[in-house]
């Protein structure tokens, strides 16, 4: 954004560099930053957890906490829209949530018939099974839910995080296969962390006590999907290292795994106190087979990445990524082709795959961001390899890395703006 004229670029064109040396301070992780806000609300602290998250999606979890008005627009932050769903359920009061176009058009039935199996009364206030939602507070839910493990995480994590405000605790019950499970282990750890008692009781279901959280002081770490793209940026280039502060090797979030897949491709991650340091091993796979079915936020990252170093792939577990902020799958297969890479899919978007198949190329490329914050991210690095391409919308990435194009600047790449 022009901050002497509020004006927001239509289009960016980026400068590509050829080395990065450079130490960036990354966004706090988004995923971390709303699960403890909600947990932290229902353990009644007047006090936000210390380094949360400046993203958009953040900003509206902080907005429909602090005001709880009448009618909640979370915009097109997913995560919030189910996280307050659950939330608002055990919460006094009538309240509507809704959000942009998009999120209108987010099917959202799952967590609904598992909350309303619960006794949770909600409603759909347009058209059934999509926000918007129009939600009474009921405090006395059961504590019996079972609920579907493939389609998204966040609808498990959103009911796990009442649990312990329920009179009985919660037994859920997660059936066929669970999808992004690092994400489940990510919760639980959380909600531990501001005193719950919640475990996996087996291998499909989770039981959490009725023990009241205890407001906390709680620091979020940066954010391992946005490190992805440093990742990216350094296997494009033609050598360097970057450095990372407040990212650690223990970490709960499941895209910590990049740091293991992008070894394939050459990057080689030294962990230190407070910080990892990327830097280039030379040793490149000519082909990547990975299921992401636990790591989905980093397939168009990987995608990108493959296509421009020339190395084919087949990823499996990529179905959740049909109802992302936009159709991923679709995405990918469109902005890659006007790079002059044929990517293709099958089972319904459960596999994704390039097998070298090459098309004529957009002499410049204008790659769409479909509102999606990952789409600009991922594309963006290509230009390392002499693609010319112009990102339209590219202040979508302020959704969960609002500084990305000042870091870019900042490691040497140039950045220009066209707000027509």
């Amino acid at each position: 954004m022009d901050k002497t004229t509020n004006k927001i670029p239509q289009k960016c064109c980026v400068r590509p560099l050829k080395e990065v040396n450079a130490e960036i301070k990354l966004p706090s992780s988004k995923s971390i930053s709303n699960r403890a806000l909600i947990i932290n609300a229902l353990a009644g602290s007047k006090e936000h957890p210390e380094n949360v998250s400046d993203c958009d999606d953040t900003f509206v979890m902080i907005r429909a906490l602090r005001e709880m008005g009448d009618v909640i627009d979370i915009m097109a932050a997913g995560t919030s829209m189910r996280f307050l769903t659950a939330f608002l359920s055990i919460t006094d009061g009538v309240r509507t949530i809704t959000g942009t176009e998009r999120m209108k058009n987010r099917p959202i039935s799952i967590l609904v018939d598992a909350l309303r199996s619960m006794g949770a009364n909600i409603e759909y206030a347009e058209k059934e099974g999509f926000p918007p939602l129009r939600i009474t507070g009921n405090r006395n839910l059961k504590s019996q839910c079972t609920i579907a493990g493939d389609v998204s995480s966040q609808y498990i994590s959103a009911i796990l995080m009442i649990g312990p405000a329920l009179a009985n605790g919660l037994e859920l019950t997660i059936t066929g296969n669970i999808n992004s499970r690092p994400y489940i282990d990510l919760t639980l750890k959380i909600m531990r962390d501001f005193g719950a008692v919640a475990e996996w009781s087996s291998s499909n279901t989770i039981k959490v006590e009725p023990v009241a959280y205890k407001p906390t002081r709680y620091f979020v770490e940066s954010d391992w999907s946005a490190a992805s793209y440093w990742y990216e940026i350094l296997a494009l280039a033609d050598g360097g290292k970057v450095k990372l502060p407040l990212l650690f090797k223990d970490s709960y979030q499941g895209d910590c795994k990049v740091a293991d897949i992008f070894r394939k491709l050459g990057i080689e991650t030294t962990y230190g106190d407070k910080e990892v340091t990327l830097t280039k091993s030379g040793s490149v796979a000519s082909h990547l087979e990975y299921d992401f079915a636990q790591q989905p936020d980093l397939v168009q990252t990987f995608a990108v990445t493959c296509c421009m170093m020339n190395v084919t792939f087949h990823f499996k577990g990529t179905q959740s990524l049909k109802i992302k902020e936009t159709d991923r799958i679709e995405a990918l297969k469109a902005e890659l082709k006007k790079m002059g890479f044929v990517l293709h899919d099958c089972n319904n978007g459960a596999e994704l795959s390039w097998d070298g198949e090459r098309c004529e190329a957009d002499e410049t490329a204008e790659i769409s961001t479909y509102e999606d914050h990952r789409m600009a991210m991922a594309f963006a690095p290509a230009t390392i390899k002499g693609v010319k391409m112009q990102i339209m919308k590219p202040m979508v990435v302020t959704k969960s890395y609002p500084s990305y194009w000042n870091d870019l600047e900042k490691a040497g790449f140039g950045i220009e703006n066209d707000y027509n």
